[in-house]
Parts: C-alpha cells; sequence; structure tokens
C-alpha cells in the first residue's frame, strides 16, 4: 500500500486518528444513527401493517419471531463486530495487504454461516416456536414469518459484514444509503403485498427479504468496484487460517454474547406468553419503540469501536480515552432526551401499533419500565464498544452474559411464580441494565485495560 493511497483512503472517510475527538466520532455517528433508524423502520414497519392491517395475532407473531431472529443473527453480528475491529486495526497501521486478506476471510466466513444459518433456520423453526409456548392462534404466523425470513438470511448476513468493513476504514456513509434505499423498498412492498395482495404476514416477511437483497447487492457492489486495498475480488475470496483466527479470537466472544443474550430473550418471550396474545402484542411494540429508543446508542457504540480500532492502530493511545468519554457524554445526552419523551408519550407510541385497548395499556406500562432505568446503557454500550475495538472482548461478554442472561433468569424464576405479574417479567430488563453498568464502569476505572495491541 503506497503512502498516495493512504492518504487518499483517509481523505475520503471520517479521519478517526487525527481529527477532532468529539467531532470525529459525532459526525462518524450520525451517518451510523440515521443508517440504523432507516434498519429499525424496515423492521418496525412489518410490524405497524401487520398489526393494523392484518390482526393482533399476527403483530403477536412478529413479536415472538424477533428473538428467534436475533438469536442466530446476533451471534453472526458478534463474528462480524471482530472483523470489524481486524479490520480497522490494520487499517490504523496502514497495512494495506493483510486488510486485504481479513476482508477476503471475512467474506469467506460469510458465505459459509450463510448456508449454516439457512439449514438451522428452516429446520429448527417451529420446534422453537412450540417449546417456548407461543400460543395456537400466533404459531402459524410465526412460523410462516420465520421461515421465510430465513430462506433470505444470506442477504442480511452479506449486508451486515459489507457494511461492517466500510466502517471499519471510516466509511458510515455508504451503508446509510444502502440502508435508506432497502427500507423504502420495504415500506413500499409492505403495503402492496399486506394492504393490496392481502397476503397477509407472508407479504411482510416476503417484502424484508427483498429489501435484503436490495442493500445486500449494493454494498457488495460498492466494495467490488472500490479502489483500495478493502476492495472484495470474489477469485481472493478464502480461509486465511490466521484472519480466520484473529478474527473468531475477537469476535467469538461477542457472537457467544450476543447469541445467548437473544437465547435467554427467547426464555423470557415464553414467560410473555405465559400472559397471552394482549401481552405479547403490546411486548412486540415495546420491542420496536426500545430498538428506536436505543438507536443513539448503536450508532456510538460502533463509532466507538471504530475509533478505538484505529487508535490502537496507529499506537495513538492518548486518543483513546479521550474518544470513550466523548461517546458516552454525547450518548447520554441523547438518551436522556429519549427517555423522558419515551416515558410521557407511551400510549401514543403504542398506539402506533394498535388500536386495542388492552394491548395498548399492557404496553405503555412495558414502555415507561424501561424508560425509568434507560441512563444505565451509555455506560454498557460504549465501554463495550471501547473493549472490542481493543481486542477485549471476552470482557464484555462476562459481564453482559451474567447480567443478562444469568441474573436475569434467575430473578425471573424467583420473582414471576411470586406474583405473576407481566410489569415484573419487564423490570428485569432496567435492574441487569444497571447491575451490568456498575459491573463495567467498574472494570474500566480499576484495571489496565488499555493493552498495546500490535498488529
Amino acid at each position: 500500500m503506497t503512502e498516495e493511497k493512504k492518504v487518499t483512503i483517509q481523505n475520503k472517510n471520517t479521519d478517526m486518528i487525527g481529527g477532532g475527538i468529539f467531532r470525529s466520532i459525532f459526525w462518524f455517528s450520525v451517518p451510523l444513527l440515521i443508517g440504523n433508524f432507516f434498519q429499525q423502520l424496515y423492521n418496525t414497519v412489518d410490524s405497524y401493517v401487520v398489526g393494523n392491517y392484518v390482526n393482533t395475532s399476527a403483530l403477536a407473531a412478529v413479536g415472538a419471531s424477533t428473538p428467534v431472529i436475533n438469536m442466530l443473527v446476533g451471534f453472526f453480528m458478534g463474528l462480524s463486530a471482530g472483523a470489524g475491529v481486524v479490520i480497522s486495526q490494520y487499517f490504523g497501521a496502514q497495512k494495506g495487504d493483510e486488510m486485504s486478506k481479513a476482508v477476503h476471510a471475512s467474506m469467506a466466513l460469510t458465505a459459509l454461516l450463510s448456508l449454516i444459518f439457512t439449514v438451522l433456520g428452516l429446520a429448527f423453526t417451529r420446534p422453537l416456536l412450540v417449546a417456548i409456548g407461543v400460543p395456537e392462534d400466533v404459531l402459524p404466523h410465526s412460523s410462516l414469518y420465520l421461515m421465510i425470513y430465513f430462506t433470505g438470511i444470506t442477504f442480511s448476513l452479506f449486508y451486515n459484514m459489507g457494511a461492517g468493513v466500510l466502517r471499519a476504514v471510516g466509511d458510515s456513509t455508504h451503508p446509510l444509503i444502502y440502508l435508506a434505499a432497502a427500507c423504502m423498498v420495504n415500506v413500499v412492498l409492505d403495503f402492496l403485498f399486506v394492504c393490496g395482495f392481502h397476503m397477509g404476514i407472508a407479504g411482510a416477511a416476503i417484502a424484508t427479504v427483498i429489501a435484503q437483497g436490495v442493500s445486500c447487492v449494493m454494498v457488495m457492489g460498492k466494495l467490488m468496484r472500490a479502489k483500495a486495498d478493502y476492495r472484495v475480488e470474489i477469485r481472493r475470496i478464502r480461509f486465511h487460517k490466521k484472519m480466520i483466527r484473529r478474527i473468531i479470537s475477537f469476535g467469538f466472544p461477542a457472537a457467544l454474547q450476543q447469541s445467548i443474550t437473544s437465547f435467554s430473550n427467547v426464555v423470557v418471550q415464553s414467560y410473555i406468553n405465559h400472559f397471552g396474545t394482549a401481552a405479547m402484542a403490546g411486548y412486540s411494540a415495546t420491542l420496536r419503540i426500545d430498538g428506536f429508543t436505543q438507536l443513539p446508542l448503536q450508532s456510538f457504540n460502533m463509532a466507538i469501536t471504530t475509533f478505538v480500532g484505529q487508535n490502537i492502530g496507529a499506537k495513538k493511545y492518548d486518543r483513546v480515552k479521550k474518544g470513550v468519554f466523548a461517546a458516552w457524554l454525547m450518548s447520554s445526552g441523547v438518551i436522556l432526551v429519549c427517555s423522558v419523551c419515551m416515558f410521557l408519550s407511551a400510549p401514543f407510541l403504542i398506539s402506533v401499533f394498535t388500536k386495542d385497548a388492552d394491548v395498548i395499556a399492557i404496553g405503555s406500562d412495558m414502555v415507561r419500565i424501561f424508560a425509568s432505568l434507560y441512563i444505565a446503557l451509555p455506560v454498557v454500550q460504549i465501554l463495550n464498544g471501547a473493549l472490542r475495538g481493543a481486542g477485549l472482548s471476552k470482557i464484555p461478554m462476562y459481564f453482559m452474559l451474567g447480567s443478562f442472561v444469568v441474573l436475569r433468569q434467575i430473578y425471573l424464576m424467583i420473582a414471576v411464580p411470586l406474583t405473576d405479574s407481566v410489569n415484573v417479567v419487564m423490570a428485569g430488563w432496567p435492574l441487569t441494565w444497571v447491575i451490568c453498568a456498575v459491573g463495567m464502569a467498574w472494570y474500566y476505572f480499576k484495571t489496565d485495560w488499555l493493552k498495546r495491541n500490535d498488529v
């Protein structure tokens, strides 16, 4: 990689290594935030359309499907985060050949996992839904939605890996453009298939798969046309042993954490199912609202991962902790405003998805329970992203699995039988958020976590 090419790449993308810290993180985060908004929007449109134009059972089915999807996709997203760390560190170190190998190894891994996830999804969808106690009136809808979704999961995986490569080199704008295009496709097709062709929940699922296909083609086209060392060439896609080992080393803890947490949420879904279709529908709507509220946190999380990875690769360790503080400060301000708005407007927000009075009442309580302690989440998300960017992905895995899986399940096993209250189930989230935030803050301030990770 020549010096001239290095400069060209840096100028095209956000300068995370030499620019102002607040400015670099903020402007890198803005396209991520808008992109995550579109990601959440085209997931939410499915809930809106089926909740308003099909029935409450269909809305509940989309909610019941979400944890199952997240269980597999969450595992992949953890691995792709590991790939992003590897690529960002090589990019910061200006090691173009190594970066190229990491990119092509990531694509080979994506192809393999696409095949595995398609088979697993199609084979185990219905048995898993039955195992978690999805009611009979919801089961056919959930099963159909998931079967269609998993036939097109390859599109989702390749988009996410491709977008991760672009973000790792400082380009958060193009993934936004591609996601916005996919969102528009999904919105149009949702209304066309569900309202126009009366295809029900199958129409919503097909619209989502087609939209994911659009974003996949666009991001891979960008990477295959790139005039830089992160360009994807099909003939060079292979399993580079060193890179696969490094990607798995960085990404597997995050993959394990996300998939186990998602599986834990499948178990939590079984507690929600116990309270009937109205509770399931309220929970489904709450998850969509929660997804929008957490968008700034996800954006700053991704930004600080890239920031830390690139600056460690460039050996600019003095910038790292300043960047962590800047990201925490900005994300905390945003989430505080979001929490207040969410708490005050809970019934209106739920009513967007349904006009069922029981669902609105249950969902409003759920939303307010979440909003009460969102302020703990910036600590979790920013430190999670920073530690991953430093290559210490096992640390947030321990804290998040311990809090969001082990402690949450213990809490539910004890509290739910004593109270038989759906609000008690929901309170398990903010309780474990606070515990995780305290633990991760203790680690951050009390240990020498900033390793010198030479690449």
